[in-house]
């Protein structure tokens, strides 16, 4: 690589650098680390644990992603000094490391600047998603599993907590439907662009034939609501099931009438949770995420109401959002922004990171425009 290319490289670089810090604002972040630290060592501070819980995971983000952004400002000042050096000396190997500092950087500073793209109204908070087999009977239901596998890894991989409540399995083998919920600051933003219907072809694995088999499975991204935003739902309006949680095959997980299941009556949303041993709490958590599919309804009757009156008809992005071919070739596809890759067994296994910072891309752009 030329001198000229690298030194242009570094430029921009920094370039975007400042940009990001223009974004995020360093000395208003450092006012609020200040402030949630003042407020995390006030002695009363746990006496409402639930608001000590939301203060403390606030000031370790903030702290760590002023942290990153510092730390990236004097990786960025250091590496035009060490490549000075490097050419001063004539030494090889001191060039080689710079142009790996340079790439690393490149990438590092590439996904923080699709994290400050993420600015919605919602993107800061934990992710509830609801994955559903669709057209493709059996292949169906094995593919809903293979995208709960998916998004497992990807949180795994990112250190992202990640808390099942509910899964019906179905008869011969994968699940009916799953619910999740993703811990961790921006989850939603970032998870978000991966609302819509996977398709997956392959040779079914469940057909002695062996013939191709198209099946579909619908993923759905939705916030986790605050107190202040949940709707009050009338006792007539809600009908409560309990049953007996079970595993594959119907295997019992516990010998208790624990797991709950939710109807929403007027919408006919239906939310279940069976993760906890107790009933209370089943239904506490199958309520909150009731709470948060109402308020996700809400906000998009708002949306389609707002878009009426603009005049625009635009379809939903997220149907066929997503393809992934593993007969007669290998490749997965975004259908948004064309984004594609023949590692399949890596997306499958959660890396997935290409797609999404594509998709919030993409959605920056169509907001935009």
């Amino acid at each position: 690589m030329a001198d000229q290319e690298i030194s242009e490289q570094v430029t921009a670089l920094d370039g975007v650098l400042k940009q990001i810090e223009a974004v995020v604002n360093l000395p208003g972040l450092q006012t609020e680390i200040d402030d949630l630290e003042q407020r995390a060592s006030a002695p009363d501070l746990w006496d409402d644990p639930e608001s000590a819980q939301k203060v403390t995971s606030r000031l370790s983000f903030l702290q760590q992603e002023h942290r990153r952004i510092t730390e990236l400002r004097q990786r960025v000042e250091d590496l035009p000094i060490m490549l000075e050096l490097a050419e001063a000396e004539s030494d090889t190997g001191a060039h080689e490391e710079a142009l790996r500092e340079l790439k690393a950087l490149q990438a590092e500073i590439s996904d923080l600047e699709v994290r400050t793209l993420l600015s919605g109204e919602y993107d800061e908070r934990d992710a509830l998603v609801s994955i559903r087999s669709g057209a493709g009977g059996v292949d169906a239901a094995d593919w809903a599993e293979m995208l709960l596998r998916m998004y497992s890894r990807y949180c795994e991989r990112h250190g992202w907590p990640l808390e099942v409540y509910e899964t019906s399995y179905a008869e011969e083998a994968g699940i009916k439907s799953a619910t999740f919920a993703v811990k961790a600051p921006f989850a939603y933003g970032t998870l978000s662009v991966e609302q819509g219907t996977h398709r997956l072809v392959r040779i079914s694995p469940f057909d002695n034939q062996g013939r191709r088999q198209t099946s579909f499975a619908e993923v759905e991204v939705i916030p986790v609501v605050e107190k202040t935003e949940s709707i009050e739902i009338p006792d007539d309006e809600l009908r409560v099931d309990v049953y007996r949680s079970s595993g594959p095959g119907g295997q019992g997980v516990n010998t208790t009438d624990s797991a709950v299941r939710l109807t929403h009556i007027p919408t006919g949303i239906v939310v279940s949770c069976q993760n906890e041993r107790s009933q209370l709490q089943n239904k506490a958590t199958a309520m909150a995420v009731l709470q948060a599919k109402l308020v996700e309804r809400q906000r998009q009757e708002e949306q389609a109401k707002m878009d009426a009156l603009k005049g625009e008809s635009a379809g939903s992005w997220g149907n066929q959002m997503r393809s992934y071919v593993l007969h007669p070739y290998q490749m997965v596809k975004d259908l948004r922004t064309e984004t594609e890759t023949g590692n399949t067994a890596a997306v499958l296994d959660g890396e997935i990171d290409e797609f999404i910072e594509a998709g919030i891309r993409w959605r920056r752009q169509q907001a935009t425009a």
